[in-house]
């Protein structure tokens, strides 16, 4: 019998496929075997050897050498086993040369079906070995189609699907556009197998963009300490520089806004707002709030809800377009806002400031000079200051003879 040449079977495993010669032997032997014993050969033993180094196939029947032959597909008689192997012997296994072209049709089709279910299990292995570890990052495909209003990408060598849900207020895509997403989760089902699944409404894909387009942020020296998103719609930003020298928010925003406009275009002309990180929530507020400016502000601990007016011509901007500022300022503080106009106002921060301090100095009994330091801070009455401690003030510049006098003048005006 002469062997089958699979040299080039092998090479096209080896270099389309990635799979080493040794393991496409192996996988060859496997479907060879174990197809033919499922058809015409059903019932005989065969052995099947896939040589690597010689690039060679060759099969084998194997029989029991015996006199009394009960089995013909399992035993051979001693004159036919001579014919095979002259000096054969009772009791010896012989193995009898069969040319692959004899196994037949059904079994060559059976074997070409178990070898493709094998090399798409060994394709998927390899996907999901190549993304396993990129899962929370971004990674670029190409739209293939839509299927039941999900779309389904190309990353590749894999296919994954971006759902609805996933999307974001406005997306659009067309068959052939390249686009970024978030690798959220790879999928393990029983049915369908591994599914890789997309995002761009997730708030990470706004981080990584930033870490992508941000040098300062990929290199540690600026760091996104929180963000609040509408996908589609708008997104909060707060941001800390561990370099005093380095300004945050200039850093994200760019030379001329080129750095944010990038990411503004990526998602489709959602708003970003980026600003500073305050650990104070009152400085953070208004930060968050800006342009408009939060007056009469009282703070309830317990509920961790916020209390402040804005002038009549700020409301619109506190609460923006269907509320989605103020919802998005109290998601990023981490703290309820109630928000509500002003019913009057001082002329000016100074005198506002001025008057609290008074009023705050005589339930006290302190100097108005000690109380205007603490007033400036943001407090408003002894609700906002109620069980506070001195490390709450840590970081100011207040002595720590004053805090501790404030902090007493406290303590007995509550308990009077």
């Amino acid at each position: 019998m002469s062997s089958v040449d699979i040299k080039p079977f092998l090479q096209y495993l080896e270099k389309e496929k990635h799979i080493p010669r040794q393991e496409a032997c192996d996988l060859i032997q496997e479907a060879i075997h174990s197809s033919v014993e499922k058809s015409i050969m059903a019932g005989h033993r065969v052995e099947v050897k896939a040589d690597a180094a010689a690039g060679k196939l060759e099969a084998w029947l194997v029989y029991r050498v015996t006199d009394n032959v009960n089995d013909p597909k399992q035993q051979i008689n001693t004159i036919l086993a001579r014919e095979i192997k002259s000096d054969a012997a009772e009791g010896e296994e012989i193995r009898k040369p069969i040319a692959v072209a004899e196994l037949g049709r059904i079994a060559a089709k059976t074997t070409q079906q178990l070898l493709n279910q094998k090399l798409r299990k060994i394709e998927k292995d390899q996907v999901f070995a190549e993304y396993k570890d990129k899962v929370g990052d971004i990674v670029t495909g190409t739209v293939r189609r839509t299927e039941r209003g999900n779309v389904v990408i190309e990353l590749g060598t894999a296919e994954a699907v971006l759902t609805q849900r996933e999307r974001c207020h406005g997306d659009e895509f067309r068959t052939g556009d390249r686009i970024r997403c978030l690798l959220k989760e790879i999928k393990d089902d029983p049915q369908r197998g591994r599914e890789f699944v997309l995002s761009r409404s997730d708030d990470n894909f706004v981080r990584r963009l930033l870490q992508l387009e941000v040098a300062e942020i990929a290199d540690g020296t600026v760091e996104v300490r929180k963000l609040a998103r509408d996908p589609g719609y708008r997104t909060k930003v707060a941001v800390h520089s561990k370099d005093p020298k380095v300004d945050p928010v200039g850093a994200c925003v760019g030379a001329r806004g080129a750095r944010v406009r990038n990411i503004v275009k990526e998602l489709g002309g959602e708003k970003i707002d980026i600003i500073r990180w305050h650990d104070e929530p009152l400085k953070l507020l208004e930060e968050a709030i800006r342009p408009a400016r939060p007056r009469n502000v009282r703070v309830d601990e317990s509920r961790r809800i916020i209390h402040f007016e804005v002038e009549d011509e700020d409301m619109r901007i506190a609460i923006g377009s269907k509320g989605r500022n103020a919802r998005l300022t109290g998601k990023l503080m981490g703290w309820g806002l109630d928000i509500s106009k002003a019913s009057h106002a001082p002329e000016s921060q100074e005198q506002q400031l001025g008057e609290r301090a008074q009023r705050l100095s005589e339930q006290l009994g302190l100097p108005f000079e000690l109380v205007a330091k603490f007033v400036a801070l943001g407090i408003s009455d002894l609700g906002a200051v109620a069980g506070a401690t001195a490390g709450d003030f840590e970081g100011t510049d207040i002595p720590a003879e004053e805090i501790e006098a404030f902090l007493a003048a406290i303590a007995k005006a509550t308990k009077s």
